[in-house]
């Protein structure tokens, strides 16, 4: 008998929600069969069986939220009693990320339903029949109808006062909401409770695991992590030149083209290397610094921003970079990375220029020391050496930073070498 318990799918996972049960109570299940959907802080996952058995309980129900480590299920042979077998527990196994499902709205309870049903109203602008007295109702009185306005009934309902022993002042004796606050008021001293703003005001959005967790690293990284910005703006007329050429031929050989990010994140990770204090990471015992090179980039989804990683950057081509990049973030999009291909990035790039942000300040994601913010590439009137005014092509990137790990220098150090390779992109093909 193996009792599965709720699994840590990510490094900020706490807890998680079952979306949907595929199997129910009693199901034959083998190895490798989907059991359950589980969403994340990053992402709906679904849950696969780790063994064959039979589905012997359910102990979370769709919709209801599951700390990590908690129980969630138990499989064991058709035979077993759940009485008389021995149980392990033995973590959920995650097999794909799928698309994120609304987890179903929880059911009215029996009270609420019988509170309903003496509340409603029969028809526009009249309120239900006399609801129970707690004193004898004088006879004839019964299935005598009070006339409300639909506010004054839902004040009434929001302040717990009988509409039936209200006097209305309205038209005709209609009861209207002064009346329901003049009882409410009489009924018990003190203030009158304020009803809820109109619906048509706002509207509350439930955050997603994935929002929160951003909320949470992002107030993290402000008040944890002592940012500082160096701006730099690019002459990119040689790499458009460089692209464009380069395109062609794929284009000849039936390839896909190249973007001015791919050039970006091949010169983020030459960057790295030459200046290897940026690919680090700060601790109470000292700065840790990575052999390796794993670049995340940014990716908007609608529901908050992953990070696909580029892992073993330092290994790759502008070629393979690129291809890599494309497929990552086409698979991000459609829900279906893996854990370990969104997690343990080292340094970060966020491009905004396709949305068409001339500069900006990124928000460093810990643990990193760095990431760097791309804008997009601008025509701009700029004097060339031979003093005369031009047509220009340039980029502002600005390199944020965690001054605990990087000083100032080490960052102008970056931005040098940065340009470099951006002003002169032979250089990331050599």
């Amino acid at each position: 008998m193996a009792e599965i318990t709720m699994p840590k799918l990510s490094d900020t996972m706490t807890e998680g929600v079952v979306v949907r049960w595929h199997k129910k109570k009693g199901d034959v299940v083998a190895t490798g069969d989907v059991l359950a959907e589980i969403e994340t802080d990053k992402a709906t996952m679904e849950m696969e069986a780790f063994d064959d058995g039979v589905l012997k309980e359910i102990y979370v129900q769709e919709g209801q939220k599951v700390s990590v480590g908690e129980r969630i299920a138990l499989i064991g042979d058709d035979q077993e009693t759940i009485s008389s077998a021995p149980v392990q527990k033995v973590d959920a196994l995650p097999k794909r990320i799928v698309h994120p499902q609304k987890a179903p709205a929880r059911g009215p309870k029996p009270a609420e339903i019988q509170h309903a049903h003496q509340t409603a109203s029969v028809e526009e602008g009249y309120s239900q029949a006399v609801p129970k007295r707690t004193e004898p109702v004088p006879e004839g009185a019964k299935g005598v109808r009070v006339k409300a306005s639909p506010l004054a009934r839902k004040t009434a309902t929001q302040m717990s006062v009988d509409l039936a022993r209200i006097e209305g002042s309205g038209p005709g004796g209609r009861i209207i909401q002064e009346d329901v606050f003049t009882a409410a008021r009489s009924k018990a001293a003190g203030p009158v409770p304020v009803p809820a703003a109109p619906e048509t005001e706002s509207e509350l959005i439930p955050l997603s695991p994935m929002r929160r967790v951003i909320a949470q690293r992002m107030v993290e990284s402000k008040t944890q992590i002592p940012h500082f910005y160096l701006t730099v703006e690019l002459d990119v007329a040689n790499l458009l030149e460089l692209r464009a050429q380069a395109n062609q031929s794929l284009a000849a050989a039936g390839g896909s083209k190249l973007s001015i990010n791919d050039f970006v994140l091949k010169a983020s990770v030459e960057c790295l290397q030459r200046v290897p204090q940026l690919n680090s990471s700060f601790t109470e015992d000292g700065i840790l610094r990575f052999t390796h090179i794993h670049l995340g980039f940014a990716v908007s989804l609608e529901e908050g921003l992953i990070t696909p990683v580029l892992r073993n950057a330092e290994r790759k081509t502008l070629r393979q970079l690129s291809v890599e990049a494309r497929e990552m973030t086409e698979r991000a999009r459609a829900k279906k990375l893996k854990p370990n291909e969104y997690q343990g990035g080292t340094f970060t790039v966020s491009n905004l220029g396709a949305s068409g942000i001339d500069s900006f300040q990124a928000i460093i994601s810990p643990p990193q020391s760095g990431i760097l913010a791309v804008g997009s590439v601008v025509k701009k009137p700029v004097v060339n050496a031979n003093d005369h005014i031009v047509v220009g092509q340039r980029l502002n990137v600005t390199l944020c930073c965690d001054h605990r790990a990087v000083d100032g220098a080490v960052g102008a150090k970056f931005l040098q070498e940065f340009r470099t390779l951006i002003e002169n992109p032979t250089l990331m093909l050599l």
